[in-house]
């Protein structure tokens, strides 16, 4: 596999600054929904983006001034209110801006940017906070390169924005870039209370994603995370995810998601499954847009997903092919298509003893159909888009060059990776798959 470049320290051009709305903007509180206020989303997205030529830095703060008038939330801070409930202090104070140099080239950092390393969090600004609160929502760093490149880095806080926000955002911030004095295409819509529980709540669904205090009979998260990991990447073309498909007919059809989710969420597990119970319920928690089915307004940034959980044993995932593993895929997406459903998810989650049960789940997010890799501040797409770092969840990447390729990300225990790349490069091979499934009839448990 590919070794990521150690990336070179920064220099930084004075302190970092704060970026305020460039206009009065409205000081009020913020409700967030219960979909922005889970535990599982107290964290930051963070993109990092690699240009061919820097632009003008006060061009990017004028403009970033600029857009925040209009995303206001962004500029405010996070508190919270009765010990368990967070809320926006919308008070314009402004989004963290830094500035930096590095003695590198766009050519050193593609060559590596397939598995990046923890070193490339040098690029991102740190703010020294005590607590998540404390964070500002919206931090930035750009670093100009030896070769006159440029990498911008963002930060955005998770309980605001999801990655469809993000995404909306970032184009706003490149529109009002190429174009300062343009009306912004898409406004964008900060009020959570349509997405407000029902009084009283009616949870009229199992919701297999959520649980109360679980007792696990085996933690794979924690597992995991007591490992030392190394980042694990593979790029699917067009005729890869063909072949996938291939092995689900007939009458099965299906997405290149749907696809690549489980077949992805089948190699995780049988690089695991020589140590787990072959009874053990293992799940695939992914995120689906509900904002078509929730009827969100157009231009809504906030939190409008749900986590799709797909759940079945070690064995039965195992054992069974490819066409059963989308079939769960598939059930669980539909699920999240019925408004009912989806209400009862948001009611549930009133709840602050429900937690996202991530201890035999393997979570995917999807970023390929962002539309990130698409962003032009004014000279030209990035050569390269993705996440600062890997990480124990997976995510499906766009591939610079090729729409209809995906590069599957994620961080494994070191002994895993072996077992774990072997699977995800052979399994879409028919005769591997028929060759492993006479392994397990055979007494592979």
């Amino acid at each position: 596999m590919l070794q990521s470049m150690e990336a070179p320290d920064c220099t930084y051009r004075g302190e970092a600054v704060m970026i305020p709305p460039s206009a009065p903007t409205p000081k009020h509180s913020l409700y967030l929904s219960n979909l922005d206020d889970q535990k599982f989303l107290r964290f930051s997205i963070k993109y990092l983006f690699l240009f061919n030529k820097c632009l003008s830095l006060d061009t990017l703060k004028s403009s970033l001034g600029r857009v925040l008038v209009d995303y206001y939330p962004l500029a405010g801070r996070l508190r919270s209110v009765d010990d368990h409930k967070l809320e926006v202090d919308c008070n314009g104070e402004g989004a963290v801006f830094a500035e930096a140099f590095a003695d590198t080239t766009v050519h050193q950092l593609l060559e590596s940017s397939k598995t990046p390393n923890k070193s490339w969090k040098k690029f991102l600004y740190r703010v020294e906070a005590h607590t998540f609160t404390d964070v500002p929502p919206l931090i930035v760093q750009v670093t100009r390169l030896g070769c006159g490149g440029m990498i911008l880095c963002t930060a955005i806080n998770h309980c605001l924005c999801d990655g469809i926000g993000t995404s909306q955002f970032l184009h706003a911030w490149a529109e009002v870039t190429k174009k300062a004095e343009s009306d912004l295409t898409m406004m964008p819509f900060h009020w959570r209370h349509v997405l407000k529980p029902r009084e009283p709540a009616q949870v009229k669904f199992r919701h297999g994603g959520y649980s109360r205090n679980p007792e696990a009979e085996v933690d794979l998260l924690k597992f995991i995370q007591s490992q030392q990991l190394v980042p694990a990447s593979f790029t699917l073309t067009r005729s890869h995810v063909l072949r996938l498909k291939q092995q689900c007919v007939p009458s099965l059809k299906c997405t290149t998601f749907e696809t690549l989710a489980a077949h992805t969420w089948r190699c995780w597990i049988r690089s695991l499954n020589q140590s787990l119970p072959s009874k053990l319920l293992v799940k695939l928690l992914f995120s689906v847009n509900v904002r078509p089915f929730a009827h969100l307004p157009q231009g809504y940034y906030g939190n409008g997903f749900l986590l799709g959980c797909a759940e079945t044993t070690v064995e039965e995932l195992v054992q069974g092919n490819l066409r059963h593993a989308v079939n769960l895929v598939q059930d669980a997406k539909a699920r999240l298509k019925q408004e009912d459903y989806i209400r009862s998810m948001v009611d549930l989650l009133e709840d602050k003893t429900v937690k996202t049960d991530l201890s035999t789940s393997l979570v995917i997010s999807q970023w390929s159909r962002l539309g990130l890799e698409h962003i032009d501040f004014g000279h030209g797409k990035p050569l390269h888009m993705g996440p600062l770092t890997a990480d124990i969840y997976c995510l499906f990447l766009p591939v610079t060059g090729d729409p209809t390729a995906v590069r599957v990300l994620l961080s494994v225990p070191e002994a895993m990776l072996d077992p774990f790349q072997y699977h995800m490069k052979l399994s879409w091979d028919t005769k591997q798959e028929n060759h492993n499934a006479h392994q397990n009839q055979n007494g592979f448990f």
